[in-house]
């Protein structure tokens, strides 16, 4: 019988999901389909119940929907509630539990993929929204000196921080993007700016000598936040294609058991 998944967002015409997962059962001929599925923005919880009476085994969640699925769980994942938001969903039963792989897929292209450190780094991630959310628990786990999140609005990005700072993390700081000092040895972009428009105005000399930089979208050109770091000198600068397919890869595992070759799928679709 064929195993039935989803992604759900609004919109997810653009989603590459399918092509991922799909490639991934390949890897073992395993007999899966997997669908894009927009979600009514009023009637996210009536889109995954009418799945699941479908014969959906898990599903993807994308925005604007992360909040709302952890909101319906039964059981949620430490990272997923770290980050208040699910992207992963499966039943157990009747149960439905919930996960978030995008912290744990974005730390396994920076430090496996890309071979570039965090632990005993200073890292500065750009934003505060729910993508940073989303990443801390995994980034802090890989022990960086510390970590500075900046936004444009400084109070927000101060929020954020003291939620991480629990005494057991390295040191969690919030500051604006106008009053932003110090160096960085690795910096994250989850700036919404994103593939389109200008990067916001960043001072200065924030990029440490061998400095690299690492943007959570992902283009068939530089973002343009690539383009900023390598014009500061930055020594090496990565998109976040590979963050996509190794997120996708976590799901895949705690749906089917097994854990997909991530690296044929990425240059597949690269």
């Amino acid at each position: 019988m064929t195993a039935l998944y989803c992604v759900f967002g609004n919109p997810v015409a653009h989603s590459r999901s399918p092509d991922i997962h799909h490639a991934f059962a390949a890897q073992r001929d395993e007999d899966l389909r997997y669908e894009k599925r927009e979600a009514p923005l009023q009637d996210f919880a009536g889109a995954v119940k009418a799945f699941r009476n479908e014969g959906g085994l898990g599903a993807n969640v994308t925005v604007p929907f992360k909040e709302q699925a952890f909101d319906l769980c039964d059981a949620v994942t430490e990272r997923a509630g770290l980050a208040g938001a699910v992207n992963t969903l499966w039943w157990d039963g009747e149960q439905l539990h919930g996960d978030n792989t995008d912290g744990a897929g974005m730390v396994k292209d920076i430090r496996d993929n890309l071979g570039w450190d965090i632990q005993g780094k200073r890292v500065l991630v750009l934003g505060a929204g729910g993508a940073v959310r989303g990443v801390m628990g995994p980034l802090l786990a890989e022990a960086p000196t510390l970590v500075r999140i900046a936004n444009r609005t400084e109070e927000k990005a101060a929020i954020l921080a003291r939620g991480f700072m629990d005494g057991k993390n390295p040191p969690v700081l919030g500051s604006g993007l106008d009053t932003l000092t110090g160096q960085f040895d690795l910096v994250i972009n989850a700036i919404s700016a994103g593939l389109q428009g200008d990067m916001p105005a960043l001072p200065e000399g924030l990029l440490a000598a061998d400095a690299v930089a690492y943007d959570m979208v992902y283009g068939s050109e530089p973002t343009p936040f690539m383009v900023w770091a390598q014009q500061q000198g930055a020594a090496a600068t990565a998109d976040g294609l590979g963050m996509l397919v190794e997120q996708a890869a976590e799901a895949f595992e705690i749906w089917r058991g097994w854990r997909p070759d991530s690296a044929p799928v990425i240059a597949g679709l690269r």
